[in-house]
This record gives C-alpha cells, sequence and structure tokens, in this order.
C-alpha cells in the first residue's frame, strides 16, 4: 500500500469534531443502535498501524504489543478472506440450473 493510499484510510476513519460516540447505547446515545465493525474497516486499521509505526508514533518499549496485535489481525484478515474466496466459489459451483421451459404440446 502507498504512503498516499494509507494516507487516505487514515483520514476517512477521522471522526469530525462533535461527533457522538459509539457506546453500549450506540451513536449518539441511541438505545438498540449497534456499532457496526467490517472486515474493510479492520483492513484499515491494519494499514493506520502500519502507517504509525513507519512514523514512529509508539515508543520501543510498546512495538512488542503492537507488532503481536497487529499480526493477529493480519491473520485474521488472511483467514476471512480465504473463507470468503471459498464461498464465493461453492455460490458459483452451486448455482441453480436454469428452470426446464415447459413446451406447449397438444393433448
Amino acid at each position: 500500500m502507498t504512503e498516499q493510499a494509507k494516507t487516505d484510510a487514515a483520514k476517512q476513519t477521522t471522526a469530525p469534531a462533535g461527533a457522538g460516540t459509539v457506546g453500549p447505547k450506540g451513536p449518539a446515545g441511541q438505545p438498540g443502535a449497534s456499532a457496526d465493525l467490517t472486515v474493510q474497516d479492520l483492513g484499515i486499521i491494519k494499514s493506520i498501524i502500519d502507517a504509525a509505526c513507519q512514523r514512529g508514533a509508539f515508543k520501543a518499549n510498546e512495538m512488542q504489543a503492537v507488532g503481536a496485535t497487529f499480526n493477529k489481525l493480519e491473520s485474521f484478515l488472511q483467514v476471512v478472506q480465504a473463507q470468503q474466496k471459498d464461498l464465493e466459489k461453492k455460490g458459483s459451483d452451486t448455482a441453480p440450473a436454469k428452470p426446464a421451459v415447459a413446451t406447449g404440446g397438444k393433448k
């Protein structure tokens, strides 16, 4: 990933000042609302961690924990990606055949 893409990903995840926080009640205190975290979000987080490490945002004694977390996140994303490919492959293998068209024969 290029530095520009990492910068763009980081900008997309920055919340504007005064934005509601996500907690047990959901965004902006709305009851019943859930906080969604997608696989794409996890990929962006991975890019942010990588960019922060390259820019020296973490102290030396923090790098082990950051690196271990990064590695776990990367492994998880690889597993999810493999599962998605398997599902796509199975989906195309088990696609229903075209239904037979009845012909209008005389009785």
